[in-house]
């Protein structure tokens, strides 16, 4: 199942899952809409077939949903109930810290196999190095301010653009160095108002008559990044300021071959843990190696932003 918010590579995910079960003679039940799905019985049969022509399609061909029946005992006995009905043994949960959360209780209370993979698009899943749709969606982000950068150029103008990430600066950061932004603020870090101030009066200094400044959500200067816009229209009335949020967009789109490649190595490992009598583990990248982490582990654990880029990042912008 998928579940929480969807990403690029879900559905690669789901082709591996399904297919990996077909190879090793195991029968694979797709839930839609998650936990959701779970509860309310929504299953369907799923054959190497059915999952023809999904690996390029951004998205879940099974839907996504939250729950909030399922943060209920009498949701997670109901949602047992109808895996043990439909003779189901183990369940493949493709989704963020939120669905690992709900895996790791039902577990628990259940004793019932839970394998995950991550897929966010904000790789913040402690445990590999990269989760399904970040690399889509990072490559998403740079191409947009690729473009707004053209309009700013033309226009003499200030582009602040903001992406997705509200406790993880890992878009903003990557697609700002691959994009050449100018600043780059990150919730990990709190580089503070008066030195982006300082950062765009020294880039007018030398000569730059547009810039472009790339903001996560999740900020930490305590302002949102049309109150970023006002504050530097204030302080530096020669700039022409425009903002730009890329939203739900880099949610979306084919994924990239390196996410098809990832949900395809983490889909088939998912499933052989399960076959091994394996639970409570999330399957991840690491030196380009796919291991397996502790659920728990995954989800409480924290993936640290790379201070190396970040120190990269400063000397860019010189």
């Amino acid at each position: 199942m998928t579940s929480g918010g969807d990403s690029p590579g879900m559905n690669a995910a789901i082709r591996s899952v399904v297919r990996a079960c077909a190879y090793y003679r195991t029968e694979c039940i797709g839930i839609y809409r998650g936990y959701q799905g779970m509860i309310e019985g929504d299953f369907v049969s799923l054959s190497a077939r059915s999952v023809n022509n999904i690996i390029h399609k951004g998205g879940t061909i099974l839907k996504s949903a939250r729950s909030n029946d399922f943060r209920t005992e009498e949701g997670r006995k109901k949602a047992f109930e109808n895996l043990q009905e439909h003779e189901i043994d183990g369940l493949v949960v493709i989704g963020g810290d939120g669905s690992f959360t709900g895996g790791v209780v039902f577990n628990s209370e259940y004793d019932f196999p839970v394998i995950g993979i991550p897929g966010t698009i904000d790789n913040d899943i402690y445990g590999t190095s990269h989760t399904l749709g970040y690399d889509t969606a990072l490559n998403t982000a740079m191409e947009a301010i690729d473009k707004i950068r053209d309009t700013a150029s033309s226009h003499n103008r200030l582009f602040f653009v903001e992406v997705m990430g509200r406790d993880a600066g890992f878009i903003a950061l990557n697609a700002g160095v691959g994009a050449g932004a100018e600043e780059i603020l990150v919730p990990e870090e709190d580089l503070g108002l008066e030195r982006m101030l300082e950062s765009l009066k020294k880039s007018r200094r030398s000569g730059k008559s547009s810039s472009i400044v790339v903001v996560a959500e999740g900020d930490k200067s305590g302002k949102n990044v049309y109150q970023l816009a006002d504050y530097v229209e204030e302080n530096m009335p020669e700039y022409e300021v425009r903002v730009s949020v890329l939203g739900h967009m880099q949610r979306g789109g084919s994924p990239s071959c390196f996410d098809r490649v990832l949900a395809s190595r983490l889909g088939v490992k998912a499933v052989e843990l399960i076959i091994d009598g394996k639970s409570n583990l999330m399957v991840g990248l690491r030196d380009n190696k796919v291991v397996a982490t502790d659920l728990e582990k995954a989800i409480k654990g924290q993936h640290s932003i790379d201070k190396e880029l970040l120190r990269v990042s400063d000397i860019m912008t010189t």
